[in-house]
């Protein structure tokens, strides 16, 4: 599948590979602008809307092995063969996966609060259920969506972050084939170790990278990785934190 892309090209010959930025869950190819905006001047960047998500063809089929490969596709048409990715959340499992597929294509790996790791704990019940409501309902104004999710949902910024992805009434993303394979994005298949040096930021405030088997998990499949912490940051650390997501970003891609 060649996926929604947004594509900012650098013609410095002397420029750093392209590279990707993959959006989380319930995302779009915006939700890491604040970070992409940074590179535009120094290399070629690429962000992308994954399946059932953005304006990204919709499939009721969803894992990480064809996620993946949609992202090689979308690469290969744009006729990028090296690059780097940074993946938040659901798109930092697509960016982990990538290392499976095409580990001598990818140079640096970053990755935001998240482990290669078996998640059990649903933490979106209550947002599927927000969703759902405004879907029944048929509401069409942001301002009607948001009192309805407010009925299940405290937290604002959450709201807010699903809102971008509410137009006309409708959600962007594939609502159904999200709450069917939901289990699917929570499951991770162990991959072949990648032994080049990758970057893993984690949200002190966030429970994706708090646990001894998340870190038993990222040094067996990225035995060099770097896991570093962002201080006073829940699992949106590059929204909450942006410039110290940022200034490590840079600090190992350099």
């Amino acid at each position: 599948m060649i996926l929604n892309h947004q594509i900012h090209q650098n013609i410095d010959q002397s420029a750093k590979v392209p590279l990707v930025f993959i959006h989380g869950l319930f995302g779009s190819l915006n939700n890491l602008g604040m970070l992409a905006r940074e590179f535009y001047d120094l290399q070629t960047v690429i962000q992308i809307d994954v399946r059932n998500h953005g304006k990204s063809a919709h499939s009721s089929e969803m894992n990480y092995a064809v996620m993946t490969q949609d992202i090689l596709e979308t690469l290969d048409f744009l006729n990028i063969e090296q690059f780097s990715v940074v993946g938040h959340s659901m798109g930092g499992k697509i960016a982990m996966y990538l290392t499976g597929l095409a580990g001598k294509r990818l140079e640096q790996l970053v990755v935001l609060d998240i482990a290669p790791f078996s998640y059990t704990e649903n933490h979106h019940e209550q947002i599927f259920k927000a969703l759902f409501a405004v879907q029944n309902a048929q509401v069409v104004t942001r301002q009607h969506a948001s009192q309805i999710m407010r009925d299940y949902i405290s937290e604002e910024m959450v709201i807010q972050f699903l809102m971008k992805s509410f137009d006309k009434g409708q959600w962007l993303f594939n609502l159904e084939a999200l709450f069917n394979h939901y289990l699917n994005i929570l499951h991770w298949q162990d991959i072949s170790a990648w032994e080049k040096e990758a970057l893993f930021l984690r949200g002190g405030n966030s429970a994706y990278i708090s646990q001894a088997e998340h870190f038993i998990a990222i040094e067996k499949q990225f035995p060099n990785a770097k896991i570093q912490l962002i201080e006073n940051a829940g699992h949106w650390l590059h929204a909450e934190k942006t410039q110290d997501v940022l200034t490590k970003i840079k600090q190992y891609l350099n």
